[in-house]
């Protein structure tokens, strides 16, 4: 076995580092609010999402005597050849389904798919388990329904975040209830250990993340809150995109250890002079790792990429 990163990224993208650097060079590291208040202050900041176009159409999933509001994204003048469940990222405790808007609507006309993103409630309003009840909640409304709404039985999941902490939960309670209908899934830069536990995780655990979204979690090894703790076989074929520069770089290359010791098909990339959510940057290597993640869904979904 061949390990260390020099394995693990693709000397493809080298030619992309120079570049993306700069462009970290002039913009300082993203800091999550500490404590209530400065939460409360960043979400008052925060711009109306950009509008897609076409827009999304919003849908409540109801599944199990729960709902959630979704926004749908359908492919434009081709039938959809899949359906990706998009978690949104943010801490647990910020973001929105609509500030993926414009990036679903272009994956959807790219790959001809419909995109599905799951508009969960967020910490600490709604602490855990509001969370990956919700993704949970509209995962069993597309296992129930998208043949029948979308024309295809072909289902992916993915994951920016803390939605890929949210995306590997929402497969593990799947699995355990035996609803077998994800075919693949994409994990972008998850945590994956919220009890400081490992050296992954005591990176992270003075975020104020945490405490909102798990703060009331006596064990928080459980795996529905850390899913590092998780009994890891029986899950599909899954993507990890993780940069060289993020502080969950180490978080990453444990999930991925543990998956593939569980027998998962997974595909793990390592990105150069990346930090983190380095694919919602304007950077190569950001544009790298979209065209990585559009490639490697298609193939997994029989996607087909839309002509002009």
């Amino acid at each position: 076995m061949n390990l260390g990163l020099s394995y693990l990224i693709d000397p493809r993208l080298l030619p992309l580092v120079e570049e993306t650097r700069a462009f970290y060079a002039h913009r300082p590291a993203g800091q999550g609010p500490g404590n209530p208040e400065e939460l409360r202050a960043v979400r008052a900041r925060l711009a109306n999402p950009a509008a897609a176009d076409p827009p999304a159409v919003e849908e409540v999933a109801s599944a199990d005597g729960r709902s959630v509001p979704v926004r749908v994204h359908e492919p434009v003048g081709t039938p959809s050849g899949g359906v990706l469940l998009e978690i949104h990222g943010g801490g647990f405790y910020m973001g929105a389904a609509a500030a993926s808007d414009v990036r679903n609507r272009a994956l959807a006309d790219a790959l001809g798919i419909t995109v599905v993103s799951v508009d969960y409630r967020l910490a600490p309003e709604h602490p855990w388990p509001a969370a990956p009840d919700d993704c949970e909640t509209a995962a069993l409304w597309l296992a129930e329904h998208m043949a029948e709404l979308f024309g295809t039985s072909r289902l992916a999941i993915g994951g920016f975040s803390a939605g890929s902490t949210l995306a590997v939960t929402t497969l593990l309670r799947l699995r355990d209830r035996g609803v077998d209908v994800v075919d693949a899934a994409v994990l972008q830069f998850g945590t994956y250990d919220l009890s400081a536990r490992t050296p992954a995780g005591r990176l992270i655990a003075d975020e104020y993340f945490i405490e909102a979204y798990a703060g009331s979690v006596a064990d928080r090894t459980v795996p529905d809150v850390s899913p590092l703790y998780g009994d890891l076989t029986g899950l599909p074929p899954v993507l990890m995109v993780v940069g060289e520069a993020d502080i969950l770089l180490e978080d990453n290359l444990a999930m991925a250890a543990r998956l593939s010791a569980a027998g998962v098909d997974v595909d793990l990339r390592v990105y150069p002079g990346a930090p983190h959510a380095f694919t919602g940057h304007p950077t190569p290597m950001g544009r790298a790792g979209l065209d990585d993640i559009e490639g490697w869904l298609g193939e997994r979904l029989d996607a087909r990429p839309v002509v002009p």
